[in-house]
């Protein structure tokens, strides 16, 4: 009796309720909260995004419609920090790219013995990135940085000042990336160690035997099994260093002239130093359906899910 009543009280609850519909019942307490805590934020970001003018100001809010927007694709400043935004996500996730895949491949050659060294490459991904960029300013601030005093002494430049990481306009960009590749490259290190876990062992033997060697057995073998993995790792890291902004702001605040001031940036800029959030939210909704495009045209064409290799 106790075994049949049991059995009985699912069906009870379930009671005039299909499967699926019972399954959206379980959803919807997360639904809700993942509604409140996204989906409001985004109606909020769009409603702003039609307004002119500040809650500060001496005429308040007004509705401007599209106005935003047709300010947004004719300021030459937006196209600028979105062209450096591109320029710098590009420096970054190829940078990551390279050194990740080198470092993996570095560790599965070591096998156990890469324990200890895996540990530490690891470590600066524990660092906040607020941190990562205070540091690497102090050593790479012209005249007194430790990155210029070993140049010096090792004999590579005449002066400490010789090369101005942080304040020369045409070098700024690919020095605030630094510390954005220190930080993260480990990730992408630790996602393609992973996927090279995956590979059998009998396959990269029998390729050997096959006669492929070196570059051919990372090219022919190793690089298409490791698609998915580089793909899923290529989208995620893309979406993060284009929306890059704390290691920037602590080291440069988007200078010296705006030459390292990124959409994120310039958003922020806009929203609190010249106090027009109808400008900056207009910009955010673009930014956001564009990475979204981005990344939808990457997972199509790099990782081709449902297609055979």
């Amino acid at each position: 009796m106790l075994r049949g009543s049991a059995k009985s009280s699912p069906r009870r609850h379930r009671r005039g309720l299909s499967d699926s519909n019972y399954a959206l019942l379980l959803i919807a307490p997360a639904a809700l909260v993942l509604l409140a805590l996204v989906g409001w934020p985004l109606l909020k970001l769009l409603i702003d995004s039609l307004h002119t003018g500040s809650t500060f100001d001496a005429g308040g809010r007004r509705f401007g419609g599209l106005a935003n927007y047709q300010d947004l694709f004719t300021d030459a400043a937006v196209r600028a920090a979105g062209l450096r935004t591109l320029v710098y996500t590009v420096i970054v996730v190829v940078a990551e790219l390279g050194l990740g895949l080198a470092v993996a491949l570095l560790f599965y050659a070591l096998g156990p013995r890469s324990q200890i060294l895996r540990t530490v490459f690891l470590y600066p991904l524990m660092i906040a990135p607020l941190v990562a960029g205070l540091l690497w300013r102090f050593m790479l601030i012209d005249n007194f940085g430790i990155v210029n005093e070993l140049l010096t002494r090792v004999g590579i430049l005449r002066d400490a000042g010789d090369i101005a990481w942080l304040s020369n306009p045409h070098l700024v960009l690919f020095s605030v990336a630094i510390p954005d590749v220190w930080l993260t490259t480990s990730f992408m290190t630790l996602m393609i160690f992973a996927g090279l876990q995956s590979i059998p062992p009998e396959l990269l033997e029998s390729a050997r035997l096959d006669g492929a060697q070196g570059l051919r057995l990372l090219r022919t073998i190793i690089l298409p099994l490791l698609r998915p993995v580089i793909a899923v790792a290529l989208i995620i890291r893309g979406v993060d260093a284009a929306r890059a902004f704390d290691t920037i702001l602590i080291q440069t605040g988007g200078g010296p002239q705006s030459a390292s001031e990124t959409l994120s940036l310039h958003i922020y800029k806009t929203m609190v130093t010249y106090n027009d959030p109808g400008s900056a939210a207009a910009m955010s909704t673009v930014f956001m359906a564009v990475m979204m495009v981005v990344a939808l045209i990457a997972v199509m064409t790099l990782w081709r899910p449902g297609r055979e290799s």
